[in-house]
């Protein structure tokens, strides 16, 4: 399921991240990647606050519909 599917304060295991080869290689950079684990902090007017290695990261709705986890 899209990370966009996981509520407040639920922890998902990244499965997989789909789209174009830049969009996987700029959220392979900011942390996104297979086997690791992503925290929704908040979802503020569908865009979410997550959290990934320790690090807060905003994304937007369309982006982290990408990550599958």
């Amino acid at each position: 399921m899209p990370l966009t599917m996981l509520t407040n304060g639920q922890e998902g295991t990244v499965r997989r991240i789909t789209g174009k080869d830049e969009v996987r290689s700029f959220l392979k950079g900011l942390g996104f990647v297979e086997g690791g684990t992503v925290c929704v902090v908040n979802e503020i007017g569908g865009n979410l606050i997550v959290k990934v290695k320790e690090t807060r990261i905003a994304l937007s709705r369309n982006m982290a519909s990408r990550i599958l986890v």
